[in-house]
């Protein structure tokens, strides 16, 4: 068998979980006519990041889904949470985000499911200080204003850091920013770090020599979710297949084609070629269902956020899962 060939049959046995994970509840026998009943467009939500911001680049899910009749709407969102929010109130259909945003959106009664993920990626977020900055470790955040956008997956590497080093969350000042807000509030030394992730902890090390204080390895996974709405899910499990497919499609892709994927993310997002070219040799390729071990770790960070106060009230994970959804214990 040829390392192609392999690579096709790894992506059916894959993408034949990932059926399974967003048509959880559609019969085998599912009619002709589901198709048809879906026609109009997917709306889908992405940041600058990842392997949405590819697939949008390359054009192949618009390829595939016309031949549906069905078209392919793309919204650019800052940070996952208000992607979220885009999906509760019906603005898009499915995204991706961090680890963060879906506790969130979930402890506020937010009607989505998870439909997929791309394996840990910790170097992929970090907490980073100005180059010239005095602070040389984690306990030296103790009393310092450190920027981070609430709810994100960076705000679950600042609690990790933080026990790491001993000091307590209240400790230290949070200033909660979006990304373009936090950049501007750290270039003129309004606080201390930055809690950030990729391609913007990128940009931030190439354009301004910040230093990474700690990124998320043996801190954090970094898992990067693809979520839809519950309600698109259910009605929608063959538009979300097709969708999971070609992910997965260029996963493979991006993995053996690393200057093409520089190229792509730089047209896409307007950053240079060398800031998107180190964010992408970041990445984590490779589309799985959400398994039992990923699902156990989102509730242990659903868990950290209930036990600061952080979210409303406590959340069971398990319960943003189509009800028929069998978790896979692996997914090769």
């Amino acid at each position: 068998m040829t390392h192609r060939q392999a690579q096709r049959l790894s992506r059916r046995t894959t993408l034949g979980l990932l059926f399974a994970a967003a048509a959880g509840v559609m019969a085998a026998g599912m009619p002709a006519t589901a198709l048809a009943q879906a026609k109009g467009e997917v709306r889908i939500g992405y940041q600058k990041y990842g392997t949405l911001t590819l697939l949008k680049g390359r054009g192949t899910l618009e390829k595939r889904l016309a031949e549906q009749g069905v078209g392919v709407k793309w919204t650019e969102f800052p940070a996952g949470p208000v992607l979220l929010e885009g999906l509760n109130v019906g603005s898009i259909d499915f995204g991706t985000v961090g680890e963060a945003p879906p506790i969130f959106a979930q402890a506020a009664g937010a009607s989505l499911v998870y439909v997929g993920n791309e394996p840990a990626s910790p170097a992929s977020e970090a907490i980073v200080v100005p180059k010239g900055s005095g602070l040389r470790t984690l306990a030296d955040l103790k009393g310092k204003k450190i920027a981070l956008n609430k709810g994100s997956n960076v705000h679950y590497l600042l609690l990790k850091a933080l026990e790491k080093a001993g000091v307590a969350y209240a400790d230290i000042q949070p200033v909660f920013l979006p990304p373009a807000d936090a950049r501007a509030a750290f270039e003129r030394g309004s606080v201390d770090a930055w809690a950030i992730w990729d391609p913007f902890l990128a940009a931030a090390e190439k354009q301004l020599g910040a230093r990474v204080l700690a990124d998320g390895k043996g801190l954090v996974a970094n898992y990067q979710f693809y979520l839809a709405s519950r309600t698109y899910a259910e009605k929608n499990p063959e538009i979300l297949r097709i969708v999971l497919d070609e992910v997965a499609k260029v996963d493979d892709w991006g993995r053996n084609n690393p200057d093409e994927v520089a190229t792509i993310l730089s047209a896409q997002t307007g950053l240079s070629t060398e800031v998107v070219a180190l964010a992408a040799s970041r990445y984590a390729y490779g589309v799985k269902p959400v398994s039992v071990d990923v699902i156990a770790s989102q509730q242990r960070v659903a868990d950290a956020f209930s036990s600061l106060k952080l979210i409303p009230k406590p959340i069971v994970v398990k319960d943003a899962l189509l009800p028929a959804r069998q978790l896979a214990t692996s997914a090769k």
